[in-house]
């Protein structure tokens, strides 16, 4: 039995060691979702020198997709363009700084795959 959880602590150990180190910082706020077809999406919201660094990725495992992206901040566009799916990956990201306003800061991210028509909706509080 004691030979038993031994290996058992020992093998939770090891994999606690073999994750790789979270990106995430103190006071980041990440959210990540399904698309809805097979990509995936994660919402990133991090401090930066008194305002909020907004990234969001959206990783298709498609190299050369077109999507169009929008990022709102508290109701108000931030951001709108376009990006494309670059390799290894498969996946492109948008990175803006916006202002921290007083109270609790709301993103919500629109990405549309412009040739497939796939959506991905992401939204985090800050």
């Amino acid at each position: 039995m004691r030979k038993s959880i031994a290996v058992a602590l020992a093998a939770v150990a090891a994999l606690a060691f073999a994750v790789p180190a979270a990106t995430a910082k103190e006071g980041d706020v990440i959210r990540r979702g399904s698309c809805s077809g097979s990509s995936d999406w994660k919402l990133k919201l991090s401090p930066e020198d008194g305002r909020i660094e907004v990234e969001l990725e959206v990783d298709q495992n498609q190299v050369g997709d077109r999507w169009r992206v929008r990022i709102r901040h508290d109701g108000e566009l931030a951001f709108r363009g376009a990006r494309r799916t670059s390799g290894p990956s498969g996946s492109f990201e948008v990175r803006i700084v916006e202002p921290d306003r007083s109270g609790l800061d709301q993103f919500r991210a629109r990405a549309r795959n412009v040739s497939t028509g796939e959506v991905c909706s992401a939204a985090a509080t800050f």
